[in-house]
């Protein structure tokens, strides 16, 4: 897969876990950090403070968030969440000033803030992440059939590719910012020496945090032709007894260029 199309989907998982992952670290917020070894793995996702190396951000608590949060027990989280909030709000200005061609009352705008509204921003982070989403994935920038019978240009326009990079780089920033506050390990990682053995495409390994279970993807998109279902950015992924079926077949290519690694 080429880089443009393998930041795209990287990008949008990394939004994805943000969007899943979202509550827990608002109910974190309301949680007493644990004590060294307490609680058990499988509940400290709500409860760790994170990594320790980021400095307390106090001087960006609006006092919308200090009533929310009258006496927030974990404050590591709070500010986890402020500056979260803060970057996807950011990267949203960025990509609609870039991008952006729709109408003032169209629902699919992005709206600026201003000294008298917050804009889209009232809609909160997970609307953000939505509409960031959107633009990296190129919706919405064909032209459009009006009732007229007439076609209206489109929306928005393609992302370039500098803006591309740029929206990865934050999603996968805000990403590991979010686990590190739930105590959670980075959810994937590039399976180095292996490529598909159907397409020669990047495997990435997925794991779910607080879960056992495993996934595998394949970079190339629907284009492959391994003999597993697609996910829901259209990759091929191996899941449960499919993983075995992938092991053999590694194991198979391994083989037959006589134990080298593959390229």
């Amino acid at each position: 897969m080429n880089t443009p199309v393998l930041a795209r989907y990287e990008t949008a998982d990394a939004l994805h876990t943000v969007r899943q992952s979202w509550a827990r670290l608002l109910l974190a917020i309301e949680c007493l950090p644990p004590a060294a070894g307490w609680p058990p793995r499988e509940t400290r996702g709500f409860l760790h403070t994170g990594s320790g190396d980021e400095q307390l951000v106090v001087d960006e608590r609006a006092p919308l968030i200090l009533r929310e949060h009258p006496a927030p027990l974990n404050v590591d989280a709070l500010d986890a969440r402020l500056a979260i909030e803060r970057m996807l709000y950011d990267l949203a200005d960025t990509l609609a000033a870039a991008v952006q061609h729709t109408d003032a009352d169209d629902p699919r705008r992005w709206h600026f803030r201003s000294t008298t509204s917050p804009g889209s921003r009232a809609h909160g982070p997970h609307w953000a992440s939505v509409w960031i989403e959107g633009r990296v994935l190129d919706e919405d920038t064909t032209p459009e059939q009006q009732l007229d019978g007439t076609r209206a240009a489109p929306p928005f326009g393609p992302l370039p590719e500098y803006l591309l990079h740029e929206a990865r780089r934050t999603a996968r920033s805000v990403e590991g910012r979010l686990l590190r506050a739930l105590g959670l390990e980075q959810r994937r990682a590039r399976i180095p020496d292996r490529v598909c053995p159907w397409c020669g495409g990047e495997l990435t390994l997925h794991k779910d945090p607080g879960d056992d279970a495993s996934a595998v993807t394949c970079a190339t998109g629907p284009g492959c032709i391994a003999p597993v279902p697609l996910d829901r950015l259209g990759r091929r992924v191996w899941t449960l007894g499919d993983l075995v079926d992938l092991h053999t077949a590694l194991a198979a290519a391994r083989q037959s260029t006589g134990g080298r690694l593959a390229a």
